[in-house]
This record gives structure tokens, C-alpha cells and sequence, in this order.
């Protein structure tokens, strides 16, 4: 597995070059959102807006209706929670092409609940005319500005930064999930960093004759990809969903409504965040205590399925553990 470093900052260098209409905006957190490199390149195209989220959205909003595409940069948290009002009345309502970077997604910092995003995707898909995307490889981040940037309204994106495997080699696809194995034991539905996780698991579940159909999701919104509903109608045993945010409201929601509005009758079992905050440590740590982690997710088929399946933890892999970003800052980690 190749793991590549700053992928957005580089990347997002490259793809603005002959987009004189993109414009990047950010909260006093430039380098920590990798923007730094942007600012660089295109100074006349940075904005910096202090520590003032609801300015900016509102700011954005303003510059949008004059015809640029303002790309805001900032920490999730500081999107959905301090400036909810403007995301909604300012972007949403008027239906404008803003285009909100959320970076620190539930378990990737250890900044503790003031900067853990694990409630976001509910709220964010809950406004009228919002898009939102997660990334879960350098793939895909990568590519989600060319799908962000096709959308004529406000996109909010679920951004990986720092180091980041490639997992996969095709483009993300808008509205499009990614196949990653075919079977009809069991369907798993995984987003976010919790795809790389689950493939840690599914092989060796494979080897062990359980047949899952892995699909990693990175539009949650809309959520209306007939592969997905294929995969959900065809899982003999259930359906899991694992994510790096709260069961309520998220993938798991999500894939809830399909089951439920189409008569699909398929178990669910939702591994996510179990509707508390979460706390300053590592991502490894936290994944296990939460149950987003490859042990849990077998636990879970050998329930559903009534079999043992005797995998070992240590048959499951290294575990890839991330570098420090910066050792003076717990929330840049």
C-alpha cells in the first residue's frame, strides 16, 4: 500500500491552475487544512478571514453571487457548529455554489469533542440543496474537487489530510459507489477511513468462506446509487454499515431509509460512533473503543451469521499507524 503525504494541498495546487474563478478562503488554519500551498501559488486567489467561521460562510456566500467559487478551509466542526446559521441561510437557501472543506472527521484527531466532527453528516444532509461527500483514499481526494466543483450549489466534503494511503486507482464517481468485492452472504457498507479498516477484515473472511459484497461509499448525499439498493437486496444474512461518525443520522441512517422506503427486509447493523462524544486519543485507540475497528467488524459477521470464523487479531496485519503533524498542537495532529 502506497501512502502519499499532504494530498490535498498538492493536488488542489494543480487543479485550480486554469480555474480563475476558484477561490480559497480560510479560518486562521491555513497549513493545518494544507491551503498553505495555494496561498503560495496564488496569493491574489487566497483569502484569509481570521478566526470568524460565520464571516466567512457568509463572505463565501457573497462572493459566490458574484461569480467566483469560494472553497472554504477550515476544521468540520467549525463549519457545522459555529456557523450552521450561514451554511444554511446563506449558502443552502440560496442554493449557491459554496464548497465547505471539513477536515478532522470523527476519530482523526485527538483534539477531544470541541474539534471531533462525529455528527456532521447528519446535519449537513438534513439542509435542502446540500451535497455531501467523504473521502476515504488519496484517490479520492484527488478527484472530489472535479465532483464538488460539477455541482451548481453548496457541497460539503469530508477531507482526509496528512498522510493517506491509495487504495484505489479509478476516480470518484459522483453518486457512485466503489466495488470492492462481490458476494451475497453479506453486504458492508463502508465510508470514509473506515473503508481501509474493513479491508483488513474481508479477505481473510473471504478465506474463510464468508461471501461479502464491500461497497465504499463516498456520497451521502443524495443517496440514491442503484448499485447500493442491488447490494442491500441481495445480502442473505444482513447488512452492515461501518463509519467514523455517530449510527444516528450517518451512512447507517442512510442505508436505514433505503432498507425501510424500498421493503427491502434486511437485518442492519450499524457500527458507528454509539451516540456519545468521543475523547483526546490516538485514532487506533479510538477506532477500537468505538467499534469501527476490523476485530469488531468480524465479531459482528460471526454474530449475524452464527459462525465462528477463528480469525486472530494478529492475522488481521500491521496496522498503519499515522505521523505526528505537529508535535505543539493536539488539534493538528
Amino acid at each position: 500500500m502506497e501512502i502519499f503525504s499532504k494530498v490535498h494541498g498538492h493536488n488542489l495546487v494543480k487543479w485550480a491552475a486554469d480555474k480563475k474563478e476558484v477561490i480559497v478562503l480560510s479560518a486562521d488554519l491555513t497549513s493545518s487544512c494544507e491551503a498553505d500551498l495555494f496561498r503560495d501559488a496564488y496569493p491574489d486567489r487566497f483569502f484569509s478571514l481570521g478566526i470568524a467561521e460565520q464571516n466567512m460562510l457568509s463572505w463565501a456566500a457573497g462572493m459566490a453571487g458574484e461569480g467566483f467559487v469560494p472553497y472554504i478551509h477550515t476544521f468540520a466542526v467549525f463549519i457545522y457548529r459555529r456557523a450552521y446559521d450561514q451554511v444554511a441561510m446563506s449558502a443552502a437557501y440560496s442554493n449557491i455554489p459554496v464548497k465547505m472543506i471539513g477536515f478532522l472527521p470523527g476519530v482523526t484527531t485527538p483534539g477531544g469533542a470541541s474539534h471531533q466532527a462525529i455528527e456532521d453528516i447528519s446535519l449537513m444532509r438534513s439542509l435542502p440543496n446540500m451535497t455531501v461527500l467523504e473521502t476515504g483514499d488519496a484517490t479520492d481526494v484527488e478527484t472530489v474537487l472535479d465532483a464538488a466543483h460539477k455541482i451548481n450549489g453548496p457541497v460539503y466534503i469530508r477531507m482526509l489530510r496528512g498522510e493517506i494511503p491509495r487504495l484505489f486507482k479509478d476516480p470518484l464517481v459522483f453518486n457512485r459507489s466503489r466495488v470492492l468485492s462481490n458476494g451475497t452472504d453479506i453486504t458492508l457498507l463502508t465510508s470514509g477511513i473506515c473503508t481501509e479498516e474493513a479491508m483488513r477484515a474481508t479477505k481473510l473472511m473471504k478465506e474463510k468462506g464468508v461471501s461479502v459484497c464491500h461497497h465504499h461509499i463516498s456520497t451521502l448525499k443524495p443517496f440514491t446509487d442503484p448499485q447500493v439498493e442491488n447490494a442491500i437486496s441481495q445480502a442473505k444474512f444482513g447488512v452492515i454499515t461501518m463509519e467514523n461518525h455517530s449510527v444516528i443520522g450517518g451512512l447507517g441512517t442512510c442505508v436505514a431509509e433505503i432498507i425501510a422506503s424500498k421493503g427491502l427486509n434486511k437485518k442492519l447493523v450499524k457500527l458507528g460512533i454509539q451516540d456519545r462524544f468521543l475523547h483526546g486519543a490516538s485514532r487506533r485507540y479510538l477506532m477500537k473503543e468505538h467499534g469501527i475497528d476490523a476485530v469488531t467488524l468480524i465479531k459482528t459477521v460471526e454474530k449475524i451469521i452464527g459462525k465462528e470464523l477463528n480469525i486472530s487479531e494478529s492475522e488481521l496485519g500491521t496496522v498503519r499507524i499515522e505521523a505526528v503533524h505537529s508535535e505543539s498542537k493536539a488539534e493538528a495532529l
